[in-house]
């Protein structure tokens, strides 16, 4: 998204498989091995530094500072999440059914960022959003998210299976359902 709006953007990932997906859906944008504890960029040379569905993998203690050494005076660190919206009956019984708790507390997930001494103005915001999924999509989403991908795979079957039953009744022989999203986006300024 970054990349479609004009930004010159340099994608750094750990997994070469990753930065394989990167390279074939959004060609042009540089790719590059490394991680949020050693990013493989000069010092204040990214006016931005953006992680989306990650900040939680992160070494706060060492990412942070890392990430602060290549912002420049000024730069900003922006995070987002995607978390389903429970206000929707339907998304209540799918968490259920996942065992994926998305209970947020927008303060905790700020005070790294509130905490550091590298950054200030740390705001935060949520937003609606929506993407329409088929079965397949919805047994796919809940497959690549990380509790579903570190079960047995014979647990893993059954959750994945169970996923497609509840889109089918759910669904109720339409082709496609509405998932609803909170988006939780957080920015804080490099000092």
């Amino acid at each position: 998204m970054l990349a479609a709006v004009g930004h010159d953007v340099v994608a750094v990932e750990p997994l070469e498989e990753m930065l394989d997906q990167l390279r074939a859906n959004v060609p042009g944008v540089e790719a590059l091995v490394g991680s949020a504890e050693q990013i493989p960029l000069g010092d204040e040379s990214a006016d931005a530094v953006v992680a989306a569905q990650a900040f939680h993998w992160f070494d706060e203690a060492v990412a942070l500072p890392e990430i602060a050494r290549v912002l420049r005076p000024g730069g900003v660190i922006g995070l987002i999440w995607n978390t389903r919206d429970d206000r929707e009956p339907w998304v209540v019984r799918l968490s259920q059914l996942t065992g994926d708790d998305a209970d947020w507390n927008e303060e905790e997930v700020a005070a790294p960022l509130v905490a550091s001494p590298h950054f200030h103005d740390v705001e935060w915001r949520t937003f609606r959003n929506a993407q329409r999924v088929d079965r397949a999509t919805l047994v796919d989403l809940v497959a690549s998210r990380s509790y579903a991908a570190t079960l047995a795979p014979r647990e893993r079957r059954r959750l994945l299976d169970s996923v497609g039953a509840f889109f089918d009744e759910v669904a109720g022989g339409g082709e496609e359902l509405e998932l609803p999203y909170r988006v939780y986006a957080f920015r804080a300024t490099r000092l």
